[in-house]
């Protein structure tokens, strides 16, 4: 990345998206320096600007949490697509951005108007975000896709848990992140493509696709070795001792990935590294239960802290589970960038959790440090109406559309 300005500086993001894996992926790409105008319906705006509590603000002006985590960096316009003038500024936007956003259901940009084949003879050179729920095509491509409901579908909740019959979501939208974040992802990989052929293009994922694409070593587990993966709580299905492990008046979670790091720490603990239950990882695997009750009565005595140090002292990688409030009071957090200060234009000074990369160049670190707040709905329409209505030629471009809609 070079300069303050971001390697997408110079970069037009148009988000149709709402909710939060079409906002997760403009938010990254605002985070890189892209210039995003967010489109939303007039009156109420993105879905999550009602989703909530925790609201903040004024009771006439005010901003729900869940919007501020998911759109700072962007501008906010407000178009009614059954209104022609505010087509015509869509039309407009479409033809001066390089990435498009939208996350609606299969069929519904068709249905607008705007089909991926439609924005591409607007525009060549635009690269086409689309994420859905379950996929565009394939026998389920029109399900509507929610987070929980895919966590689900995706076999997501059924590794996670306290055991088989305790199926459980993980605690944030997963999926929508991480649709996003591989959307995010393909819109930079099209936008170097686009470099060297000079065409835009479609990328697409979906929730689906995003869940199943991080099973990781459980999905091998599955089409490899025929074993289906099941939720055991907070123990590794494939290491031993790796998890959470009570101690006096709380618990640790510790990582023995190795047969060096398991010796060091039986002579920590004064266990018996080749007790022949436990003498492989694959034993102490196929023994977890008893192995559990070893090391937690190993553990009876130390309070957290104390076992903490003992850990360290002895190399084993461990951790405390942490709640939120002490994650943002952490110095490591701090000091990694992931605190924003920006000025919210109704809310005042905000602290937004922040992107979670930084870049170096051959001596100092280089970030983009031109943070904005998220907007309040339709805070910079009349910017962006009037540079759209400057445009050369914009009276004369009034592209016909199959159907009329809203947002």
């Amino acid at each position: 990345m070079s300069g303050q300005a971001g390697a997408l500086a110079g970069t037009v993001v148009l988000d149709l998206s709402r909710a939060l894996a079409g906002p997760h992926a403009g938010m990254m790409l605002g985070d890189l320096g892209a210039r995003v105008i967010k489109v939303e319906a007039p009156g109420g705006g993105d879905d999550t600007r009602g989703w909530g509590p925790p609201f903040l603000g004024e009771p006439d002006a005010e901003e729900s949490s869940y919007f501020l985590s998911c759109n700072r960096n962007k501008e906010s316009i407000a178009l009614d697509l059954k209104h022609p003038d505010d087509r015509r500024v869509l039309d407009g936007l479409i033809l001066e951005s390089d990435v498009l956003i939208e996350n609606f259901r299969t069929g519904v940009m068709d249905r607008l108007g705007y089909s991926s084949a439609r924005l591409l003879e607007l525009n060549p050179r635009l690269v086409i975000l689309s994420i859905t729920g379950f996929g565009h095509d394939g026998p389920e491509g029109g399900r509507a896709g929610y987070d929980q409901i895919a966590q689900g579908e995706a076999g997501l909740m059924s590794m996670t848990g306290s055991g088989p019959d305790d199926p459980q979501r993980v605690g944030v939208p997963i999926g929508d992140l991480l649709s996003g974040i591989y959307g995010a992802y393909g819109v930079v990989a099209a936008l170097l493509e686009r470099a060297e052929t000079g065409a835009g293009g479609v990328v697409r994922t979906s929730l689906l696709s995003a869940l199943v694409g991080v099973h990781a070593f459980q999905g091998t587990r599955q089409t490899v070795a025929g074993e289906t993966p099941q939720a055991q709580g907070n123990h590794h299905p494939s290491i031993a001792p790796y998890g959470l492990f009570r101690c006096a008046g709380g618990a640790v979670q510790i990582s023995v990935g190795s047969t060096a790091l398991w010796e060091r720490f039986c002579a920590r603990f004064g266990l018996d590294a080749d007790a022949a239950r436990f003498a492989s990882n694959a034993l102490r695997v196929a023994n977890r239960d008893a192995l559990i009750e070893v090391v937690e009565a190993a553990f009876a005595p130390f309070e957290a802290t104390d076992l903490l140090s003992q850990l360290e002292a002895a190399g084993i990688p461990a951790g405390r589970v942490r709640t939120l409030d002490e994650v943002y009071a952490w110095d490591q957090v701090a000091s990694q960038g992931l605190l924003l200060e920006v000025e919210h234009s109704s809310l005042g000074p905000l602290t937004l959790p922040g992107p979670p990369l930084r870049f170096f160049g051959t001596d100092d670190e280089v970030t983009f440090r031109g943070h904005r707040a998220p907007p309040t709905l339709d805070q910079h329409g009349q910017a962006i109406r009037s540079w759209i209505a400057a445009r050369p030629g914009a009276e004369q471009h009034v592209p016909e559309h199959e159907s009329a809609g809203i947002l």
